[in-house]
């Protein structure tokens, strides 16, 4: 299941998000009013939408209608949204009463010491609170919940004409598998019908793109469950895919500077005491056990400690700096198994990683070199992408590692260099990682979805927990600078990414085969092969394929078409005659006929646009 990003209401919600969360609640109501024994859970509001989560609930996609119509009859009776504080006691009973065991243990953990204004609070929609009170909300007389607010005046503001519910899955209780597992109900919601009409119609398009769908008609990898969850298995074309995106990124990694190492999967836990992870992280790293030792050792989550080692092997000069390594080596994180999705959140990946260990005063040029490595990426993989300043959360400092000058210091470089840059930026706060700020891109697919990809961090803390030193120009021991950077981040998870954005149609230089030879009959299988070597001849790196199988032409057509080959070639008679080959683009459609070198010529074209 995949994590879902809840846009909680930590800040005043806007419009949108009041009539998001107004309609978690009329969901509530809805499935409270048909299914009076249902248990209720929480009902956040999401990104484009809402969910809640129900225990004691079956139900079926073909429910959802009904569903949706009890939550318009609900909304015509124009009731009105009101909020009041309960002590504890209070709520507690009410919910006894009413047999909602999850909404007690949500008061429970509220009113905790632990759970006072200002801490963290998992899973759910209302935050930590003091004084021993919760938010009660009613939604008129039809529902009342446990809710921190943030709704519309009245059920007749609400457009119900742009809401829709989409569907169903299983979700445990807050997040822990070892909870119950309960229903939840996904529904989306806009302002407008044509909002919600347009939203629907990308919805439709993105299922048809699905990676993991279209993974397995284009045979590009699979999952067993004997190997485990998250754990792919990649087959020869997805192989082939992977190590182009690897390549392609090490090339752009190589013209920067950066040389590249291999570093072990295994790792003593003393290397991430040292790093901050095995506090920070542990709960997300695999632990390994030896017959022959009881030393703690973990499966690396992330490369950057073992590359400070490589750094401190050898004594450094100014001259010497910056020190640029890049690594691809897999990487092991254990992700909860109901966050798992396809290859957009895995257990086993790689990353086209990097770590520079530079002077201060280099700061601003290396993130330059890495910012213009990314935006040529984008470009090639034909991808828009912003960037976002992730800065630390202010308001819970201890989270992160470092003190208030270090961290003032490393967010003033950043958003420095973005403004010398001109690139417009979004801040973020509390995106940050633990050690450093840092930039994230957000690239945008044929859909307009945005995901986070490449990254460049900032991190003064590392260096020093490690005790890394180079010589400066006077002579004295000084700490270097270091910035982790990804200029795709996985390329398993990349992939994933650009299969939805291709729709399984990959540009010529990235498709595993390139060109089908479709000869019409057997007395023209020679020609084919004629063909496909003059071509090879003009582009040794050709990847083509002659169809030489005995079955109809327009089979061998249409399973081109399906495998999204970019082009096919047709030889029979007439092309051989004349020494031409008649073509299909994936693309453009029949594109007619050509000499093979006019041919050629196109393909070379296209390859070098890349």
């Amino acid at each position: 299941m995949k994590k879902e990003k809840s846009t909680q209401l930590l800040q005043e919600p806007t419009e949108l998000e009041k009539i998001r969360h107004s309609f978690a609640h009329l969901l509530a109501a809805a499935v409270k009013k048909l299914y009076p024994e249902v248990q209720l859970g929480i009902g956040p509001v999401i990104e484009n939408g809402f969910y809640y989560d129900f225990g004691n609930l079956q139900v079926a996609d073909e429910d959802l209608v009904r569903i949706e119509d009890e939550m318009r009859k609900i909304a015509k009776r124009n009731l009105a949204f009101s909020k009041e504080m309960w002590p504890a006691e209070k709520a507690l009973e009410h919910f006894k009463k009413e047999n909602q065991p999850f909404k007690i243990e949500l008061v429970e953990d509220l009113t905790k010491p632990v759970a006072l204004e200002g801490q963290s609070f998992r899973g759910g929609t209302v935050p930590p609170v003091a004084n021993n009170e919760v938010g009660m909300v009613y939604t008129g007389d039809a529902f009342l919940d446990l809710c921190r607010g943030g709704h519309v005046e009245n059920t007749s503001e609400l457009p119900l004409d742009a809401f829709k519910l989409i569907r169903i899955a299983g979700a445990y209780w807050r997040g822990d598998e070892n909870r119950p597992m309960l229903t939840r109900v996904y529904g989306v919601a806009f302002e407008t019908k044509e909002e919600l009409d347009t939203y629907l119609k990308q919805l439709e398009e993105a299922e048809k793109r699905d990676h993991k769908k279209l993974g397995k008609e284009l045979g590009l990898f699979t999952f067993s469950e004997l190997i485990g969850p998250g754990l792919p298995l990649y087959k020869p074309k997805g192989t082939f895919i992977l190590k182009q995106l690897k390549e392609y990124s090490g090339s752009l990694r190589k013209k920067m500077g950066y040389q590249e190492v291999h570093t072990p999967q295994i790792n003593k836990a003393e290397l991430f005491k040292v790093s901050g992870h095995y506090d920070k992280y542990k709960d997300s790293m695999f632990r390994v056990t030896s017959n022959y030792t009881e030393e703690e050792y973990y499966l690396k989550p992330m490369n950057c400690p073992q590359h400070t080692q490589i750094f401190a092997s050898e004594m450094r000069s100014y001259k010497e700096m910056p020190v640029r390594l890049a690594d691809f080596a897999n990487l092991y994180r254990d992700e909860k198994p109901g966050e798992l999705g396809g290859l957009t959140r895995l257990r086993a990946f790689s990353q086209d990683d990097g770590h520079c260990f530079c002077r201060e005063d280099q700061i601003e040029e290396e993130f330059t070199k890495i910012l213009n490595a990314i935006a040529e990426a984008m470009k090639t993989y034909q991808l828009n992408y912003s960037i976002r300043l992730s800065l630390r959360d202010e308001a819970k400092k201890e989270q992160y590692l470092g003190d208030d000058k270090l961290w003032e210091n490393a967010q003033n470089i950043l958003t420095k260099i973005l403004a010398h840059m001109s690139i417009d930026f979004t801040p973020m706060q509390g995106e940050a990682a633990f050690y450093g700020p840092k930039m994230d891109l957000i690239a945008k697919d044929s859909l307009g979805r945005g995901w986070q990809l490449s990254t460049i961090q900032l991190d003064f803390s590392m260096p020093k927990r490690f005790g890394l030193e180079y010589i400066d120009e006077k002579g004295n021991k000084a700490t270097p600078v270091m910035i982790h950077s990804a200029l795709i981040g996985s390329a398993e998870r990349f992939l994933g990414v650009l299969i939805e954005h291709f729709a399984g149609a990959f540009p010529l230089w990235l498709a595993p085969e390139q060109v089908w030879v479709i000869p019409i009959g057997e007395k023209f299988n020679s020609y084919g092969q004629t063909v496909a070597d003059d071509l090879v001849d003009r582009i040794p790196s050709l990847r083509i394929i002659v169809r030489e199988e005995n079955e109809t032409l327009g089979k061998k057509i249409r399973s081109g078409q399906l495998q999204k080959i970019p082009y096919l070639i047709v030889v029979g008679e007439k092309e051989q005659s004349v020494r031409m080959v008649s073509a299909r683009s994936f693309k453009d459609g029949d594109l007619g006929s050509f000499p093979i070198q006019d041919f050629a010529d196109r393909l070379q074209k296209e390859l070098l646009g890349l």
